[in-house]
């Protein structure tokens, strides 16, 4: 609170230094939430529309899963699927976006050949490749879908945390400054209007002083000259 304030000229400078720089912090964090929130509002953009793909891509999927099953039938869907030796490999690193670290997936051995995926031309039939072919596009999908949602997800905390930050500045820090600010330069004034008013009543007090000296003196100087001067003997 103000009145915890001692008002000295000291704490004025300082709490004037702490609003300079509480007001630069609030520009900066400030142009970073709204930065954050263009950044997020893309990748929101982009999660929407990855979201749309993996649900077509997923129906696509079952669409030509269940086709496979119904021809060539459940043993030989399952032992196409068996006969896969390499798996995709997932590697994460991270990009910065705003100050926000974010994840950045890579996929690779997602996509294969007939050649790649281990049951051999006379093992497979044209439907048990499309199905295949539907899954891997639903894996990429997904991988980017996991992605993307992380980096939304992380954008999001960041934008909360920052606006809270802008608003602990806004609404607390800076009004409290401000007040105190207030306080010790009301508090200033009303000291240098007190020192003035006592420095004129020091000033009147010595002028009156100084003028009932010179009246004495004065008195003292006409009093000696009307005496009378004493016979000569």
């Amino acid at each position: 609170m103000a009145k915890d304030v001692k008002p000295t000229r000291k704490n004025l400078m300082a709490i004037e230094d702490r609003i300079e720089l509480s007001e630069r912090g609030h520009d900066t964090l400030e142009q970073k939430r709204d930065g954050l929130i263009m950044e997020f509002m893309d990748i929101l953009d982009q999660a929407q529309d990855v979201r749309s793909e993996v649900s077509e891509n997923y129906e696509t999927a079952q669409r030509k899963i269940d086709m496979a099953r119904a021809m060539e039938g459940d043993v030989a869907v399952r032992g196409a699927a068996a006969a896969l030796k390499e798996h995709p490999e997932i590697t994460t690193q991270s990009k910065n976006i705003m100050g926000v670290v974010v994840p950045q997936i890579e996929s690779s051995k997602v996509k294969k050949s007939l050649d790649e995926r281990g049951y051999g031309l006379l093992g497979s039939s044209a439907r048990i490749d499309e199905a295949a072919d539907a899954y891997e596009e639903l894996l990429e999908k997904v991988i980017l879908a996991a992605e993307v949602e992380t980096a939304m997800k992380k954008m999001l905390t960041e934008i909360e945390t920052t606006k809270r930050r802008v608003n602990a500045l806004e609404f607390t820090l800076l009004p409290t400054l401000y007040e105190n600010q207030e306080y010790i330069e009301q508090k200033l004034e009303e000291q240098e209007r007190e020192e003035i008013f006592r420095m004129k009543k020091i000033k009147a007090k010595k002028e009156e002083e100084e003028k009932a000296e010179a009246e004495e003196a004065a008195a003292a100087v006409a009093a000696a000259e009307t005496e009378e001067p004493e016979p000569a003997d």
